[in-house]
């Protein structure tokens, strides 16, 4: 009887150890990313970074573990709240470690898939470079990549979530951005009523006031908000007065080319009412505000975009009911 019960336990912890010996397994279940039909075409070429369960798992776990930052503290989602469409819901600037504070509002981080630059200036081209900035920034995070993936090996879920999530399973900055871009890359606003309504799906019924914001919107912003991503990926100046307490030249920053002076991204529009403040300094707290500056508060600064500037008249005519 004592064989039977020795034997009986044998095989339990024979199956417990090959349980613990293939947890680790790189484990390649894909994510079935769909482009919504409404969607531009990707930006972004996943073949080369293909999404996975796991992949997607460990990239969460980066964007929201505060110990990429000097404080331990800051972390990614510390500034781009999910529940504010990943922004920092009322700040005009984010306060970063040490309560250090930037000279720009944080960008929500949604469709980013379909997205040609980063950041307000651009300064990032690729979804899998773009962590690096607000990571070592001594602004925002203030991190050391070296000290961080020192930190990953010596973590036994860092150590079990990279084998799973990459055939090489190693713990590097390469493979660190990959995660980082999958999590970011499966932030997809495609959902609303508006979606709805452009797809022809239920639910997407607009009202007669709806319709008639969708026409103006056509007519007098669809320029640089364009497709349902509500962006072109532009840079323009929008003729906001100069701040001279920021002196921010926007793209210049990163080209050094006079044209791009004073020039910044456009923004999608995506969950707007959840994103304020607005514009590249958050100077603007509401909607009426961002449109009272289109309607009557257009500066003619250098490099003004032309659309703002008809024969002399700035900006964009719009009664009050519009």
């Amino acid at each position: 009887m004592k064989l039977k019960y020795l034997f009986l336990l044998l095989i339990v912890f024979i199956i417990g150890c090959s349980a613990d010996d293939t947890a680790d397994d790189y484990k390649n279940i894909p994510i079935n990313y769909q482009v919504p039909s409404n969607f531009p075409p990707l930006a972004y070429n996943m073949a080369t970074n293909p999404l996975t369960e796991k992949g997607f798992e460990l990239g969460k776990k980066i964007f929201y573990d505060g110990r990429l930052a000097s404080d331990g503290v800051v972390s990614c989602g510390f500034c781009h709240i999910q529940e504010n469409a990943f922004t920092h819901h009322g700040h005009t600037f984010s306060h970063g470690v040490n309560d250090g504070v930037g000279i720009r509002n944080a960008p929500p981080i949604q469709n980013m898939a379909f997205q040609t630059h980063f950041f307000w200036d651009g300064a990032a081209d690729h979804i899998e470079l773009l962590s690096m900035s607000p990571i070592s920034n001594e602004l925002e995070m203030n991190g050391n990549i070296i000290n961080i993936i020192n930190m990953m090996k010596n973590d036994a879920t860092y150590k079990i979530l990279y084998k799973q999530a990459f055939e090489n399973g190693e713990i590097n900055s390469e493979n660190m951005l990959k995660a980082l871009a999958q999590f970011m890359t499966m932030l997809t606003s495609s959902n609303s009523k508006f979606d709805k309504y452009r797809r022809n799906e239920q639910g997407g019924t607009l009202n007669e006031d709806e319709r008639a914001g969708y026409t103006l919107f056509n007519q007098k912003c669809a320029s640089c908000h364009a497709t349902d991503i509500f962006t072109d990926n532009s840079f323009r100046n929008n003729g906001l007065p100069i701040n001279p307490q920021l002196n921010d030249l926007g793209r210049y920053r990163v080209t050094e080319n006079n044209s791009d002076k004073l020039k910044f991204k456009v923004p999608s529009l995506r969950n707007i009412e959840l994103t304020a403040p607005y514009m590249h300094d958050g100077r603007f707290f509401t909607l009426e505000a961002v449109l009272n500056h289109y309607e009557s508060g257009v500066d003619n600064t250098q490099n003004l975009d032309p659309l703002l500037n008809n024969n002399g008249t700035l900006g964009i005519s719009l009664t009050t009911t519009e």
